[in-house]
C-alpha cells in the first residue's frame, strides 16, 4: 500500500487529477492522499501564491525553449462565458444574453504562444469592456514589458484610448476586426491564439463549468488546467521563435 506520509508530487498529481477529471473532493481514488490533505495543500498554495508561481515558472521554461524572451512584449485578450453550477451564489452569477449563458465569465490575457498571463473571473453579465480595465491593470502590473495587446471588436471604443493614456507605461490596444463577409470563415490574425487557449481550458472537466464558491478558486483551477497543458507541451519539440513579436 501507499505510505502514510505523502510527498508533494502526490499532492500535485491529485490536484491535476481533480482538474482534468472533475470529481468531487471525496471521490478521489484511494491511491491518492486523503481528500482533506489534498484540499488543505491546494488552499494553502492558492493563498500564498505557490500555484501561480508554479504556473509562471512553467511558462518561462516554454518561452525559453521556444527562443523567446522570458517577459512577453505582446498579449491577446478575450473572454468566455461558462455555465455556473448550483454552488455559484446569486451575488456572483449573471446572464450573458449574447451567449445565452447563466453563470460566470472568465477574462484572460495570453502571450503569442497562447500561454496564460493573467485571468479574471466575473459574473457573465459583465461586459467585456468593463472587465478589460482590471484585466489590463493586472497585466500591466505583472508584465510591464507588454506594449501591445490584440482584442476583438467587443473591446473597441473608449477602452482603446484608456489603454493608451490611462496605463503607465502606455499599452497599445489593437482591435482585430472581423471580415465584412460573415458567411466566410477566416482565421483572424492573432485572435485564434487566445481562442485556442480557451479551448485548452475547457478540455478539463473541472473548468467546463464554474463549480467554485469563490471567483479566486475558479481562477486557480484555470491555472491548474494550464499547468497540465504546459507540462505536456514541455515534452514536445520547441516552436521556432517569431523575430518580430516576443
Amino acid at each position: 500500500g501507499r505510505p502514510a506520509s505523502w510527498c508533494m508530487r502526490d499532492i500535485v498529481d491529485a490536484i491535476r487529477y481533480l482538474t482534468h477529471n472533475g470529481p468531487v473532493w471525496r471521490a478521489l481514488p484511494a491511491d491518492f492522499p486523503p481528500a482533506g490533505t489534498v484540499y488543505w495543500w491546494a488552499d494553502k498554495w492558492q493563498a500564498d501564491g505557490s500555484t501561480e508561481q508554479m504556473h509562471d515558472d512553467l511558462r518561462e521554461r516554454i518561452r525559453a525553449a521556444a527562443g523567446r524572451d522570458l517577459r512577453p512584449s505582446a498579449a491577446v485578450i478575450d473572454s468566455q462565458s461558462v455555465k455556473g453550477s448550483e454552488m455559484i451564489a446569486r451575488t456572483r452569477r449573471g446572464y450573458d444574453a449574447g451567449k445565452k449563458v447563466n453563470g460566470t465569465k472568465r477574462h484572460i490575457a495570453v502571450d503569442v504562444l497562447g500561454l496564460l498571463l493573467t485571468v479574471l473571473v466575473t459574473a457573465a453579465s459583465v461586459q467585456d469592456r468593463d472587465a478589460a480595465r482590471p484585466l489590463l491593470w493586472n497585466l500591466r502590473r505583472a508584465f510591464p514589458s507588454v506594449k501591445l495587446a490584440w482584442a476583438d471588436g467587443g473591446y473597441a471604443g473608449k477602452l482603446v484610448t484608456w489603454a493608451r493614456t490611462g496605463l503607465k507605461p502606455k499599452l497599445t490596444l489593437q482591435i482585430v476586426k472581423r471580415p465584412d463577409d460573415l458567411h466566410t470563415f477566416k482565421v483572424l490574425p492573432r485572435r485564434w491564439v487566445v481562442e485556442r487557449t480557451l479551448s485548452w481550458i475547457t478540455r478539463h472537466r473541472r473548468t467546463v463549468r464554474d463549480y467554485e464558491r469563490l471567483p479566486a478558486h475558479h481562477e486557480t483551477y484555470i491555472y491548474w488546467a494550464m499547468i497540465i497543458v504546459m507540462t505536456r507541451r514541455l515534452a514536445r519539440k520547441p516552436q521556432s521563435a517569431d523575430p518580430q513579436v516576443t
